[in-house]
């Protein structure tokens, strides 16, 4: 079993705020990989809660990791559910929870044993699973690049932020974890035969870029360089494009850098 993670700010003294983790017990026993990516907020921006991004992501990933890991007989979405409802405790009293930018972040979970190969995704980070023919199936949460595709359509340039924003966590939108446990029960989850699975790989949105936004090769290729040359070349080739268009016009981006995180499980 090869187990191996790398993460990157999206710049030189700026916090990261991506999250991973892989546990794998023992051998024969199985392993579990989670993954977030924090929702980045302005500086200056209100979000009710003097926590901050990083520490959120922290505790939400460690309290799902550890479920995981401890309660094999709980569903995923079950996991989930717990780590969000303990995090949310933690912040204490003097936090605004309701608060629409209160801290929050993708999730992606993976998790296998002997017989079955478990997953969840939730908004736009990606899993990856290469079956045992070589083939790989992307697990993706689409619903906020169809919401970013209808305010291209149907919003002015200017106001399409403020679209956007109004459809996180709402019905006609897409979810991301916060403070609330049932947005557990939006995520795109799914079971797969372990006989099945050779490998899997988490990858935050700053590092799919590699094949969302740069178009470097399919998943099947982007899987071929995690497995052959590790993710931090991965997050390297991305930051080399990245570089080279530094005014984010032949490859548009809301951001020139961004948190970069890549994880992969060799089953």
């Amino acid at each position: 079993m090869r187990c191996e993670w790398v993460t990157e700010p999206r710049s030189d003294g700026h916090p990261n705020d991506d999250y991973a983790a892989t546990a794998a017990p023992a051998p024969g026993r199985g392993g579990t990989v989670v993954l977030l990516d924090g929702v980045s907020t302005r500086p200056g921006e209100s979000t009710g809660c003097g926590h901050g991004t990083p520490w959120y992501t922290a505790r939400l990933g460690g309290a799902l990791l550890h479920r995981c890991g401890s309660r094999p007989d709980l569903p995923l979405t079950e996991c989930l559910v717990q780590a969000i409802d303990e995090t949310a405790r933690g912040h204490g009293d003097g936090c605004e929870l309701s608060h629409p930018r209160t801290p929050q972040a993708t999730v992606v979970a993976a998790r296998w044993d002997a017989t079955a190969v478990e997953y969840l995704v939730l908004c736009d980070s990606v899993l990856l699973i290469q079956r045992t023919d070589g083939r790989v199936l992307p697990v993706l949460d689409t619903r906020l690049d169809e919401v970013w595709a209808a305010a291209r359509t149907a919003v002015p340039y200017g106001e399409r932020a403020a679209f956007i924003e109004a459809r996180r966590n709402a019905e006609d939108g897409f979810f991301t974890a916060a403070a609330d446990p049932s947005v557990a029960h939006r995520a795109v989850t799914g079971t797969l035969p372990r006989a099945g699975v050779r490998a899997l790989a988490a990858l935050t949105d700053g590092a799919s870029r590699w094949t969302e936004v740069f178009r470097l090769g399919d998943w099947e290729a982007l899987f071929a360089v995690l497995a052959e040359k590790g993710p931090r070349e991965v997050i390297a080739q991305v930051r080399a494009a990245e570089r080279a268009d530094p005014s984010c016009t032949a490859f548009p981006r809301g951001k020139i850098h961004d948190d970069a995180t890549a994880a992969l499980a060799e089953l």
